[in-house]
């Protein structure tokens, strides 16, 4: 056995942690979206952070395990805590990021439910300023970052403390959550326990993230919202949760202001 197979083995080890990590994460979001509108949300921040962060690790851990794997490999010992402190580092920023969210989606159904009219334009607006920012110079910054994060974990070599993995992570979600910020803000469109949501904007950020032509899937994506932010006009149904049209605010499970 070569020391190549060695470490290809070592490393597929490390990333099925991380993968594993969301699978767990997808399973508890299947079980338990029926009552997390009626129970689990309703209205309240600390249960609705708790829910957004494990749909985060769901969402965004499949995407960066290759990134948390190869960190923990840049050492030749104590690689699983390493990459638990990175991973979990990667994960407080997505959980942190709730916060806004959460304003943001108790805003939408109040808009869902008091202001129909208001529901299709600002269902355009959130197309709209996901579209034009998949197709700007810091889009393309931060998805460069994440594609090809050499550079970062060189830089992550001269963190000292004990607090360096974690910081690691942090600094590495930072330029994710710039990378895909606007794309999470759709699910204010969609419902934000809308699995079938979740499921597709995973896998746009997989495919922007991994796949060789990854900036071409980006910029395809912010055409896309950019048609639908005109479309939505028309047909309410593209966004359930802001027009009232659909299941999305059963999604949500938030109370309107």
């Amino acid at each position: 056995m070569t020391r190549t197979t060695i470490t290809a083995r070592y490393g597929a080890h490390y990333s099925g942690l991380v993968l594993l990590t969301a699978a767990a994460a997808w399973a508890w979001v299947a079980l338990s979206r029926g009552d997390m509108g009626s129970r689990t949300m309703a209205g309240d921040l600390p249960a609705f952070m708790g829910t957004w962060t494990i749909m985060m690790t769901a969402m965004m851990l499949p995407a960066t395990a290759p990134v948390a794997s190869l960190y923990a490999r840049t050492v030749p010992v104590h690689r699983a805590p390493r990459m638990i402190a990175f991973t979990a580092g990667y994960v407080l920023v997505w959980a942190a990021a709730g916060l806004p969210a959460y304003a943001l989606a108790v805003g939408a159904t109040h808009v869902a439910t008091a202001h129909p009219t208001a529901g299709r334009a600002a269902a355009a607006a959130v197309f709209a300023v996901n579209g034009v920012y998949q197709l700007t110079a810091l889009k393309d910054f931060c998805l460069t970052k994440c594609r090809s994060p050499i550079g970062l974990l060189l830089r992550y070599a001269s963190y000292r403390g004990p607090s360096r993995h974690l910081r690691a992570g942090a600094h590495h979600g930072a330029f994710c959550l710039g990378c895909c910020w606007s794309l999470m803000l759709l699910l204010t469109a969609f419902g934000v326990m809308n699995l079938w949501a979740m499921v597709g904007l995973a896998a746009v950020v997989a495919a922007e993230k991994r796949l060789p032509r990854g900036r071409l899937v980006a910029r395809a994506v912010g055409v896309t919202s950019l048609a639908l932010a005109i479309a939505v006009l028309w047909v309410p149904l593209l966004a359930p949760n802001l027009t009232g049209s659909g299941s999305g605010m059963n999604e949500m499970g938030l109370r309107p202001l």
